[in-house]
């Protein structure tokens, strides 16, 4: 696994993924900046841990109704239009947030409806990529797309807290309404459009909710890499938390910052890693493994660490959750490609409103307990889960062909 820089650059030299990849590190910095903007400006306004965590949920929860409903949009349409076409709809709402006058039960709406237009535009691009590389290339462009996510993170988590310092929170919405539109112009230059799936495909292959929804969980082994997907609900619980963990730590929007970019450095790394030393028949099953590492060291933020031991542990778990790469691959490859965008949307809806639902718990809890508490209270939960996963598996995972 040694060539897989060289293997980057093979999948960067074709125009169309390199179009994708750029505009996917764009949007992707300019979202994590949105994230630190919206999380400061409510918990400014508020002080309150459960309003803050209330705006981060809004923007997990309508994936549950855009993933299975809207998703399937990049099976009915040619994939780069329903991308385009969500960039420019995206751009226009975050607009919208910074106008006089907004109060937030409209900005959880406007949230709310930019995460909602993000459900076709996440399922169309990871079917699109499938389509750029039918072959084995299409492993390599996920690693790099997956790990250019998280250096994105960083980069938006890590200049997050210092620039909405700097420019405010409504000029960094203005800069993520700005990648929007640079995503969609990137995207109708370099991506060849392409007929869509319900043009190519034959007559008696549908494309309904109910048949994204059976072809996941008909199927053992797509099951099983699903529910694994699906314990990234625990390991979010940090994120949702961390100004008022921040706060409690004498921290401010740069200790926030910090904290957030140290999870998505460990993420990074740990896909990089499994990416240069193990086969993809091993990343499957380091699987449950990783998804204890991916858990357990947030249970010693129970011994309420320091800012900077905060940071270690943080990142750690995010070392062990690169283990989604080898089953984001598996699954992917493993789908028909008349039902790929609606099956990732749904696979995306539960991922997505599972994350949203514990952070808005632990908003909650943030409230009434330690923030740390809460943390390592998500730690524990998700190492119990990832260990009775294991012990239910009755079938080895096969691996991406």
């Amino acid at each position: 696994m040694g060539g897989v820089h060289s293997t980057w650059r093979s999948v960067l030299a074709t125009r169309e993924f390199r179009g994708l990849w750029l505009a996917q590190a764009l949007s992707l910095a300019g979202d994590q900046l949105a994230r630190v903007a919206v999380a400061i400006l409510v918990f400014q306004r508020t002080e309150s841990a459960v309003l803050t965590a209330g705006a981060y949920a809004v923007s997990f929860l309508p994936w549950l109704v855009g993933g299975p409903l809207l998703g399937g949009l990049g099976d009915r349409y040619p994939r780069r239009t329903v991308m385009i076409g969500c960039d420019v709809c995206s751009a226009a709402l975050v607009v919208v947030m910074v106008l006089p006058g907004i109060g937030l039960p409209a900005l959880y709406v406007l949230i709310f409806a930019v995460v909602l237009v993000a459900a076709p535009f996440s399922s169309a691009r990871a079917a699109l990529i499938r389509d750029v590389f039918p072959d084995d290339r299409y492993a390599a462009a996920t690693t790099l797309g997956n790990v250019t996510g998280q250096a994105a993170q960083v980069v938006g988590f890590g200049i997050g807290g210092a620039l909405v310092a700097a420019i405010g929170p409504s000029g960094a919405l203005l800069f993520d309404a700005g990648t929007f539109l640079v995503s969609a112009l990137v995207v109708r230059r370099t991506v060849r459009l392409r007929s869509s799936t319900r043009e190519d495909r034959q007559p008696t292959v549908r494309s309904r909710p109910v048949d994204g929804l059976r072809l996941v969980f008909g199927d053992r082994t797509l099951r099983s890499l699903t529910l694994f997907a699906w314990l990234a609900a625990f390991h979010i619980v940090p994120n949702g938390v961390v100004v008022p963990y921040a706060a409690r730590l004498g921290g401010g929007p740069a200790a926030v910052g910090l904290l957030l970019a140290a999870s998505a450095v460990g993420t990074g790394t740990g896909m990089v890693a499994l990416t240069q030393w193990t086969a993809q028949e091993q990343r499957v099953e380091l699987i449950p493994a990783l998804a204890v590492a991916a858990a357990a060291p947030l249970a010693l933020c129970a011994f309420d660490p320091d800012l900077a031991l905060t940071a270690v542990l943080w990142a750690v778990a995010g070392l062990g959750s690169g283990y989604q790469l080898g089953a984001n691959i598996a699954f992917v490859s493993a789908v028909p490609n008349a039902l790929r965008a609606r099956a990732f949307g749904i696979v995306g809806a539960g991922l997505v409103a599972g994350q949203g639902l514990a952070v808005l718990v632990a908003g909650a809890l943030a409230e009434v307990i330690a923030p740390h508490l809460v943390v390592a209270g998500a730690g524990a939960a998700g190492t119990v889960a990832a260990v009775a996963l294991g012990l239910l598996r009755r079938e080895r995972i096969r691996p991406a062909g």
